[in-house]
């Protein structure tokens, strides 16, 4: 390991408190150190804003951060601030500051305290602030949420286009391009835009496989289903979008008088309501915010457990970022749609009056997002399709996690009838988009067809005994699963592939899944009695610290999260460090952090160690890497909360046997696990009690030994899983 990679890892280490990065970051910050213009596609909760954040602490200068939220950019400034004891290294310049706090920020970036200085694209075109960083060193210019640069992107700014033209008038420095959603088309156009065509490109998978992803039909009783939603998952938090300011304040009331603690959130309250609302959200005051889907939130709060969309966003993009606000600590997150058609006309509406190109464009997006909400086939790997990435619905992570896999609907053999679709794209010269192919082939004559005299050619109306509900189903399937592709450059128009062509020559099996089916079922089967956060080994502990979390968190006026996170919280309780060199070894928690919030934790843990005898850990002094400690940690958490042990393994894309090893591994380095729930569905009370005097009795607990002993009475899982049940009550 060179030097330049310890440093990296130190760096790591000493500004964040972890011992590894996550996913792709480690090659994005070589590439930003190397500095060489770098584009980089990462879902949310991927991580993707410490790939600029720790270069920019490393680097000399000040880095600029061009963010289109002003609520984002006040999360993150927080968030640097908890890790420094200068309170000056991160600042915002935006409509939002006096001349006062103007002038102490152009101080610190003078000064050189400044290392990330966030700004709205439009702060930039004043020249007042051009002129002043011009003269600044700057290390680098951040553009997150790039897709905004992008007309064919799901939140597109005007005056994002002219980023390029800005930076250049204030240094010739690297660009690095970032955003949590972009389809191939939006790629093109950020790269385009910035004139960083030769950009170090790096692109992480789409797939949130703790995701799980519901669709409903919107009926009447959608409210009290929400409630009984909610009420399920009673204080944990969430999100529900809906498309109108006054459909926000009325759900946030409902939810009030049913005893659910929400506010509503929309561009239409005051900015100082909006701040407090989102800072009860935060602070976690509240459980519910309740917003517009026009009004993008920027909420950084990693332990949103669900996402409720009571209407239906305008693109998948928005589905998919919107989505992606759940579960960003790898932990719970289950994300319930509610569709009805008419919310699409109502979207549809929205688009009449603009220009024809983005109307066009408006309504293939839309076209897109009702094949998401109506298609049979796994809402997971529709999503993957549609940002260009393949997955394996058998064996991918996070397989099983959507309700149209937890409950698969029938299939119908359509050999003849993909023949038959895939023949009439290609004789119709592969130039229509999916609608004028679907009356191609039912025989429904429009102008279109009319023009270019479809409606003469033999091939057509060769599908009318179908419905065009039938062909369009048929469409989204054959996509989904690589026969046709849709244009990049012509947005929409229907190609067939070279696997598709392959299929005309010799025709196979083709099943294809009927429309979905609902069913009056409680959450599609998955699971529905989680209550609170979570416990931790040590839950007494846990409250205790979550406490003081939230009262640090309030003296300070940061989220509690910015304090220490909640793996640490747990980590803690784990391990109960009492000195702030101690405190280091936690997850997640770095030598500033330790400094800056650890004093009063430590000494809680100190009394709390002494006044309940406490036997801590002999092994404390060996740090823990963050993929271990958080497995470590989410299998108590889930196991304390009696999650069965199928959904444990297949939430974290584990083998059963796996998972059994990593039970193992936790009851053998002294911590207690609770399996009995499980064990009780496979063994009745007088089996495990003989297994449990076999172990009690025996000299060694060897699994070969105990196969022998019982000679086929109980396989090796029953065994394995007896023996994990015995260690952790006698042993630990």
């Amino acid at each position: 390991m060179n030097s330049k990679e310890i440093d990296l890892h130190k760096s790591l280490k000493k500004y964040f408190g972890f011992n590894q990065f996550k996913g792709l970051q480690e090659v994005v910050i070589r590439s930003i150190m190397s500095g060489e213009n770098t584009f980089v596609v990462m879902p949310t909760g991927g991580g993707k804003s410490l790939c600029y954040q720790l270069p920019a602490l490393m680097n000399e200068g000040t880095a600029i951060v061009v963010s289109p939220l002003i609520a984002l950019m006040k999360n993150q400034v927080d968030a640097i601030r908890g890790i420094s004891s200068e309170y000056g290294i991160a600042h915002v310049l935006n409509s939002s500051l006096n001349k006062g706090e103007i002038a102490q920020v152009k101080s610190d970036i003078e000064s050189g305290v400044t290392k990330l200085l966030y700004v709205a694209p439009e702060s930039l075109t004043k020249v007042e602030y051009l002129e002043f960083l011009r003269a600044q060193t700057i290390s680098f210019v951040a553009i997150d949420e790039a897709h905004c640069i992008s007309e064919w992107g799901h939140d597109f700014r005007p005056e994002y286009r002219n980023l390029r033209n800005i930076i250049k008038q204030i240094s010739d420095v690297p660009i690095i391009g970032l955003t949590a959603t972009a389809t191939e088309k939006v790629q093109e156009d950020i790269l385009k835009t910035l004139g960083m065509s030769d950009a170090n490109t790096f692109k992480a998978s789409f797939n949130r496989p703790n995701l799980f992803y519901d669709v409903r039909p919107k009926t009447k009783n959608v409210f009290t289903d929400i409630i009984r939603f909610i009420k399920q998952r009673d204080g944990k938090s969430g999100i529900i979008y809906c498309l109108s300011r006054k459909k926000v304040e009325e759900i946030a009331q409902v939810l009030q008088v049913n005893g659910i603690k929400a506010v509503p959130y929309h561009a239409g309250l005051d900015g100082k309501t909006r701040a407090r609302h989102q800072d009860m959200f935060l602070m976690e005051d509240i459980d519910v915010v309740v917003a517009t889907i026009a009004f993008g939130m920027g909420i950084d709060k990693p332990d949103v457990r669900f996402v409720i969309h009571h209407d239906i966003p305008k693109s998948l993009e928005s589905y998919y970022q919107e989505t992606g606000r759940a579960g960003r600590d790898d932990g719970e997150g289950y994300c319930l749609a509610y569709y009805a058609y008419k919310d699409i006309e109502k979207l549809e509406k929205f688009l009449a009056g603009k220009p024809v190109a983005e109307q066009e464009i408006g309504h293939a997006l839309l076209q897109d997002v009702v094949g998401y909400c109506e298609t049979s086939v796994s809402r997971r790997k529709y999503l993957l399709h549609y940002f260009g990435e393949e997955f394996d619905e058998i064996s991918g992570l996070g397989a099983e996690m959507d309700d149209n896999t937890t409950n698969p609907k029938v299939k119908t053999e359509a050999k003849g009838e993909l023949k038959l679709l895939l023949e009439i794209i290609l004789l119709t010269k592969e130039k229509y988009k999916a609608k004028d192919i679907v009356s191609t082939t039912v025989g429904n004559p429009n102008a279109m067809l009319k023009s270019h005299k479809t409606d003469l050619q033999p091939f057509f109306a060769r599908g009318k005994d179908k419905s065009d509900k039938y062909w369009m189903a048929l469409i989204r399937q054959a996509l989904v699963n690589g026969f046709i592709s849709k244009e990049i450059e012509q947005y929409g128009v229907l190609k067939v592939t070279g696997q598709g062509k392959e299929f005309i020559e010799t025709p196979k099996s083709f099943m294809m899944t009927e429309d979905h089916l609902y069913d009056d079922q409680d959450d599609a089967g998955i699971i529905s009695d989680l209550k609170g956060s979570g416990a931790a080994a040590d839950v007494v502990l846990m409250k205790m610290l979550k406490e003081l979390q939230k009262t640090s968190a309030k003296k300070l006026g940061v989220p509690p999260y910015a304090v220490f996170t909640e793996p640490s919280l747990e980590d803690m309780s784990l391990k109960y460090p009492i000195t702030l060199q101690e405190l280091t070894n936690i997850f997640g928690v770095g030598e500033g952090k330790a400094r800056k919030f650890g004093a009063p934790f430590v000494a809680l843990i100190a009394k709390y160690v002494e006044e309940h005898d406490v036997l801590r850990p002999d092994d404390f002094v060996v740090k823990s890497t963050g993929e271990n400690s958080g497995l470590k940690l989410f299998i108590i958490q889930n196991t304390d909360r009696k999650i069965p042990l199928e959904d444990i393994a297949k939430s974290k894309g584990l083998q059963f046997d796996d998972l059994i090893a990593e039970l193992q591994r936790i009851v053998y380095s002294g911590t207690r696990l609770n399996i009995n729930y499980h064990l009780e569905d496979i063994l009745d009370e007088d089996q495990q009690e003989e297994i449990m005097d076999y172990f009690m009795e025996s000299e060694t607990d060897k699994i070969e030994d105990a196969l022998e002993e019982f000679d086929g009475d109980y396989d090796l899982e029953e065994l394995r899983l007896m023996r994990i049940r015995f260690i952790s009550e006698v042993a630990n």
